[in-house]
């Protein structure tokens, strides 16, 4: 069934913008520099009733990663023109109902590239050093003074499985120690430095002195290491996870620091992860003196929230005032100049043949010259930006709306 009402008020000061979880102040202050004035915030994540009682009426939200958008809660906020996940995935969206319902999703995939590649590179340093199982022997009062197992990070070889940017970036400042850097990609990439790309997983896993996993969440990609893979990785050497919780085989890795075929491991992300500060944590790795664990922290830095703030932010309010969806994550990509004199009628659709000319049509029974036509398609929806050079339109926008394949219509003033 069409959604056929305006769903985001003309008027920058009536949109409603919720922001979930938290997120850092610069959101804020960037959407209210932009004349957006009815801000709702909340510290926590929401769920259940208090979540579709949040958004029920909102035009735009603001979520991190705790909050889990399914199409069920997606159906109930009929409102809805975009949704901003302030961090890196938008695995807690539900994109093919968001797409349905003609939503853009927007993310900062490289915003917090630099705070992850920094942690992985301090956990590098620790394991190769033992830190980890040393640190622990003196909170239980004990002292052991060794250099066993101790090792410089100069000399030995990081494998790096995903070469994206923080990949990249996690070799480059490994370079720098003196590290050889080899890594392993699906697709071939532009080298860095000195970094050399392997031909298969299996070769990386049996070249590397340490392991550091940056790989999205995918089908592809779940238990991507598992009993196999630590089998072939080099005895004696660390696997670090800073990617996505399901990437890993736990069970398979516990038994591998057990055998003490590995001598430790950082690990970031877990495949279940406690939905608050105050939940539980269970896992069988907190048995392990020799891995480092953190609570989903690679990109948890002041600077990161920050620039993630700024960005997100900003690709809302261009959506929200011209109809630029660039970095849309389900959307059609489309850079939009701005809009001068005139009106620009952004009309989201069904990607099937011939609803361009059916628009077209009603803009030509009215009389109405076009000065600018834009379009896009992605998937199942299409997208068209039209400026046209009257202002008086929206009986136009009506008939858009009573379209059969139209999803969305909306009139930017």
């Amino acid at each position: 069934m069409n959604q056929t009402t305006d769903f985001t008020p003309a008027s920058k000061a009536d949109r409603l913008v919720v922001l979930l979880e938290g997120i850092h102040p610069s959101a804020l202050e960037a959407l209210t520099r932009d004349g957006y004035t009815r801000i709702k915030t909340y510290e926590k994540a929401l769920s259940g009733q208090a979540l579709l009682d949040a958004i029920s009426d909102a035009h735009f939200l603001g979520i991190r990663s705790r909050t889990q958008l399914t199409a069920e809660v997606l159906q109930h906020a009929t409102q809805l023109a975009a949704i901003g996940c302030y961090c890196i995935g938008t695995n807690q969206v539900d994109l093919v109902q968001a797409t349905r319902q003609g939503i853009p999703v927007f993310n900062a995939p490289f915003s917090n590239t630099r705070s992850v590649a920094e942690l992985v590179l301090a956990q590098i340093i620790m394991l190769m050093r033992g830190i980890p199982q040393k640190n622990a022997i003196l909170h239980r009062g004990g002292w052991t003074k060794s250099a066993a197992d101790s090792y410089e990070a100069r000399g030995k070889t990081l494998g790096i499985v995903g070469y994206g940017h923080i990949g990249k970036q996690v070799g480059v400042l490994a370079e720098h120690l003196g590290m050889t850097v080899i890594f392993y990609d699906t697709t071939a990439q532009l080298t860095i430095g000195n970094a050399r790309q392997m031909d298969t997983l299996d070769e990386l896993l049996a070249g590397s002195d340490v392991v550091t996993l940056h790989v999205p969440q995918t089908p592809e990609t779940e238990n991507l290491i598992g009993v196999s893979q630590l089998a072939t990785m080099k005895r004696g050497s660390h696997l670090i996870n800073a990617s996505r919780g399901t990437v890993v085989d736990i069970d398979a890795l516990a038994a591998a620091l057990e055998s003490r075929h590995l001598h430790g491991a950082a690990i970031d992300v877990f495949p279940v992860e406690p939905q608050g500060n105050d939940a539980l944590f269970t896992s069988p790795l907190i048995h392990f003196d020799n891995v480092i664990l953190t609570p989903h922290i690679g990109g948890s830095t002041l600077e990161a929230q920050i620039n993630i703030g700024k960005e997100v932010s900003a690709k809302l309010v261009r959506y929200s005032n011209n109809g630029t969806t660039t970095s849309a994550v389900n959307f059609p990509e489309m850079a939009i100049p701005e809009m001068r004199g005139g009106s620009r009628m952004l009309h989201i659709h069904k990607n099937v043949p011939g609803v361009l000319a059916k628009v077209n049509d009603r803009l030509s029974d009215a009389s109405i010259n076009i000065t600018a036509q834009y379009l896009s398609t992605f998937d199942t929806i299409g997208y068209a930006v039209i400026d046209v050079d009257r202002s008086d339109i929206q009986a136009v926008v009506e008939q858009m709306r009573l379209i059969p394949e139209t999803i969305h219509c909306r009139l930017l003033n």
